[in-house]
């Protein structure tokens, strides 16, 4: 059966101590907090949950962690970043006991990128395996998959169910949102382009800025799901300062450092991934004010 997904879906940073290890009772306070600003689902384990770090063992107590916190309120898609098609089934199979409503799968992230017929079958594969539907992740740049291709496989595969579109060019998403069926799940994870992503017709959004500021986030889905385009154009304004001082190679950090100042700890990201710098603290704090949000400093 398709997922009931939609709306805006942050995608989860996972909490480590300092010297690195998994700190699980963080996860209910961020499960809770985002919750409490009316997101519709979460997603665990991707790449701004520092997913590719986890060993399977992790994995499996962090999305057991989550699905646990949520208790039913909202969906929960299990992320799965890894370069083999062995190594993503077992992920999936090790989830798929706990009612995940989904799996976002990324193609493979090294450099080695297979032709098309080896990627559908990646993830047809994968999809009758684990009998968990499926969201390919259109992430890793050398492996992206065209429009064309990703409809390919959601006619080819039943199993997958949907796309989480992550390139920056907006004219990939828009091409996917054209070609493909009115039954699939398009999401948008271009960061800096959200409300034109669902002015186009995104089924909604899975991207780091909505694990930094989810109460914002919902304000600019709503608003464009009740026409006022002058409402959503402005939130979309500020937010894009916000993503301007966020985007950087420790990405998770920096969304971790937001949630903390706004009273939800982030915990620490894991090395070899830095902190944020003190001068990208006061860019990301400048921008949570710009958006009217309370910070601790």
């Amino acid at each position: 059966m398709t997922p009931k997904l939609s709306g805006i879906i942050p995608p989860m940073t996972t909490p480590f101590t300092a010297d690195g290890e998994l700190d699980l009772k963080l996860v209910k306070k961020q499960v809770d907090w985002s919750i409490a600003q009316g997101v519709h689902g979460l997603a665990a384990g991707g790449s701004t949950g520092e997913g590719h770090a986890l060993d399977i063992d992790e994995y499996r107590a962090l999305m057991a962690a989550t699905v646990e916190a949520a208790a039913g309120r909202i969906p929960i898609i299990a992320g799965i970043i890894v370069d083999s098609t062995r190594d993503a089934i077992r992920r999936g199979k090790a989830v798929r006991d706990l009612g995940v409503a989904a799996l976002q799968v990324t193609p493979v992230h090294y450099l080695f990128r297979p032709d098309d017929e080896a990627m559908q079958e990646h993830f047809r594969v994968m999809a009758e395996e684990t009998g968990v539907p499926i969201m390919i992740y259109n992430v890793v740049p050398w492996s992206y998959l065209s429009p064309q291709l990703l409809c390919k496989i959601m006619r080819e595969v039943p199993g997958v169910v949907g796309v989480k579109q992550s390139a920056g060019d907006l004219k990939m998403l828009a091409d996917l949102l054209i070609m493909a069926g009115p039954d699939d799940l398009i999401f948008s994870a271009v960061d800096a382009l959200l409300y034109p992503s669902y002015a186009l017709g995104a089924r909604g959004s899975i991207a780091a800025t909505l694990a930094a500021v989810p109460g914002t986030c919902v304000a600019e889905w709503d608003a464009v799901q009740a026409g006022d385009h002058a409402r959503a154009l402005a939130l979309h304004e500020r937010l894009l300062r916000l993503w301007n001082a966020i985007c950087d190679s420790n990405l998770p950090a920096n969304v971790k450092y937001c949630q903390t100042v706004q009273g939800c700890p982030g915990g620490y990201p894991r090395a070899p991934m830095p902190e944020p710098s003190a001068a990208r603290k006061r860019d990301i704090l400048a921008a949570l004010k710009g958006l009217g949000l309370e910070v601790r400093e």
